[in-house]
């Protein structure tokens, strides 16, 4: 059962400590470090702190859009359990729903999956893919990989992110941590660093788990951080992709993917004015259907949106775009 938090008033301190978030928030997640990464004096820079005279670090959710409501705002019209819509520019929260409320993400787990393959691994590396790869569980999406395939990192997180293959996902887990469980700790660290403390991930794929969940809120706290790779804008904006994969035996196959996104497969279209920056879609029968986007305007303006836990197919890109028309009004 999806599990209800409390209102997160963490941002909203956060956003007046200033000193001291700049200080303890700078080690973020690095594998295997310990007091060597420790924080030093002498690479305080100080001129990054002074402001208008006074020592003030950047407060940490200066960059953030910061609800300060405990109520809904503007929740008429879109059938989904929780969603917002927030201009990145300006930080103005212009919708937001249950955005709090503990919910599962199912493939929009894959955010993080692919935010970490970036940050920590080579586009460039050769993957093979584990025997953990191999999922039966009925529904599950997969990208069509086997056991014993090579195919680089970069073709690996289209499959990944394009088909929203868990096979792709686990292979990432394996590659860049040595085994799901390690990678699994690593995107909990991350999350929490990224003050996401909503969430807990239990796999890199999004199947159903009591303990795996998120929030509508922390979602785009992790599509904030991963649309500052140029690769995840990308990858995470492309419909159909062809990749080249070498078997376990050595023959050469293609495996070409299509995206189950509405609007980016053309099923549905996005109000005049507005284009996919980057998106991840996520459906199981216990998160119903979710979708995370990042959306520019041809007038330049940023935003994101999140709908989580809508009724059906139809119901979650109708609502979005019900969401997105409020850009504007």
């Amino acid at each position: 059962m999806a599990r209800k938090s409390l209102m997160h008033k963490r941002f909203i301190c956060l956003a007046v400590l200033s000193g001291l978030a700049a200080v303890t928030a700078t080690s973020a997640c690095t594998r295997g470090a310990g007091l060597e990464k420790a924080y030093n004096i002498n690479n305080f820079d100080m001129d990054s702190v002074y402001n208008d005279g006074s020592l003030r670090a950047e407060p940490f959710a200066a960059a953030l859009c910061v609800p300060d409501f405990d109520g809904d705002m503007d929740a008429e019209g879109v059938d989904a359990e929780g969603f917002l819509l927030f201009n990145t520019d300006t930080g103005e929260v212009i919708s937001a729903h249950n955005i709090y409320e503990r919910l599962y993400p199912a493939s929009t787990t894959k955010i993080m999956t692919c935010l970490l393959a970036l940050k920590y691994g080579d586009l460039t590396d050769t993957v093979i893919v584990p025997e953990e790869s191999e999922i039966t569980e009925a529904g599950s999406s997969m990208a069509d990989l086997a056991p014993g395939d090579k195919i680089n990192l970069g073709d690996l997180l289209y499959g990944l992110m394009v088909p929203s293959g868990n096979d792709a996902a686990v292979a990432v887990a394996c590659h860049i941590s040595g085994s799901t469980e390690a990678f699994v700790e690593l995107m909990n660290e991350e999350a929490h660093a990224l003050g996401a403390t909503g969430t807990h991930f239990t796999n890199p794929h999004g199947l159903p788990d009591d303990d795996h969940y998120t929030t509508a809120y922390d979602l785009y706290l992790m599509m904030n951080e991963a649309l500052k790779y140029d690769e995840f804008r990308k990858i995470a904006s492309t419909a159909s992709y062809t990749a080249e994969v070498t078997d376990s035996e050595g023959n050469e196959k293609s495996l070409t993917w299509e995206t189950g996104n509405g609007f980016m497969a053309g099923k549905f279209s996005l109000p005049q004015g507005l284009n996919v920056e980057a998106a991840k879609t996520g459906h199981t029968n216990a998160a119903g259907f979710c979708l995370v986007m990042g959306e520019a305007s041809d007038t330049g303006d940023n935003y994101i949106s999140v709908t989580m836990k809508a009724g059906s197919y139809d119901a979650l890109y109708n609502g979005t775009t019900t969401l997105l028309q409020k850009i504007n009004k």
